[in-house]
């Protein structure tokens, strides 16, 4: 706790002297290097370390110190950042410099499940070190912008402490003290994204069947995605409270509409394999009594696959 509070204080005085304190990177694959290159431009006293050392040149160059091995790149800096190919990777890498993490921070930006989220900061704590899990929410390109958000689960604490350093690689977002919840809201988010990029793509294609192009087809289809943020917002009470008046468009309605995407697609030699999920989920709605409720009741049988009996 000491060690901590001591942090947090280190932290204060040399961002009111004009030092940015340092910080390690550990794991120079594409993220890790955009990670350690966005934390030098901001005047961050970077030191890398990579199983391989040549990846690591560039980043020297522009300033970075290399250590030799991971016990000296812990060892360099209160904060280490680690961004490897996974876990099994993770713990490969530090297990044998596990003595140099007493008093120190991890943050864990390697993608994973959120039950290994939950054993690693177990690890951490039987090293005395504090430990922050992390989600990335953007390509290695985006590392350094503000609009981007970085998500975090974990001590409150540890992200107070840390949270300057963090936002040198984008927007922080502390989600909450359960280890899990970055690699659980990733996941969730990822799976938004693809359904979002997906529903686009098959949109372009459609609209493309008749001579429209994607850069002419995109703006009117980001205009679009506007008013589907709005309909989230207006959904998101209905599903926390369970209860879906279908005073905008019932699920009937909807399934209607569907109807005619389908067919528009099959005339175009359009796959549907996406609309027809989709009307396949609306349907099993209906038919568990859904039918006149607004689209976010399909929430109930996402919950429920199988129908059973609460």
């Amino acid at each position: 706790m000491i060690t901590r509070h001591l942090v947090i204080i280190y932290e204060e005085l040399s961002m009111n002297a004009g030092h940015r304190p340092p910080v390690t990177v550990v794991g120079l694959g594409s993220m890790g290097s955009a990670l350690a290159a966005a934390l030098l431009d901001r005047g961050h006293p970077t030191t890398v370390w990579n199983r391989s050392p040549d990846k690591a040149r560039p980043l020297v160059d522009r300033g970075a110190r290399l250590a030799g091995t991971p016990q000296e790149a812990i060892a360099a800096s209160p904060l280490t950042i680690a961004c490897v190919l996974d876990y099994e990777a993770l713990y490969t890498v530090l297990d044998p410099a596990t003595g140099e993490l007493a008093g120190r921070t991890l943050v864990n930006l390697t993608s994973g499940s959120p039950e290994q989220a939950q054993e690693a900061v177990k690890w951490a704590d039987s090293h005395g070190a504090g430990y922050l899990d992390g989600a990335i929410m953007t390509t290695p390109p985006g590392v350094g912008d503000p609009a981007m958000m970085f998500l975090y689960s974990g001590s409150h604490e540890v992200f107070d402490a840390h949270r300057s350093t963090l936002a040198s690689l984008g927007d922080p977002l502390h989600l909450g003290t359960e280890p899990g919840l970055a690699s659980l809201y990733d996941a969730a988010l990822l799976g938004l994204m693809w359904s979002a990029m997906t529903g686009w793509l098959h949109g372009t294609a459609l609209v493309g069947a008749e001579g429209t192009s994607a850069t002419a087809f995109t703006p009117v289809a980001i205009r679009w995605l506007g008013a589907v943020a709005g309909f989230l917002t207006t959904y998101a009470p209905q599903v926390d409270a369970g209860r879906y008046p279908g005073d905008d468009a019932t699920v009937d309605v909807q399934i209607a509409a569907i109807d005619h995407l389908i067919h528009a697609a099959a005339a175009r030699g359009i796959d549907n394999a996406l609309p027809e999920l989709l009307k396949a989920a609306m349907q099993k709605a209906a038919a568990a009594g859904h039918g006149q409720d607004s689209y976010a009741s399909l929430i109930e049988v996402l919950r429920n696959p199988a129908g059973r009996e609460a």
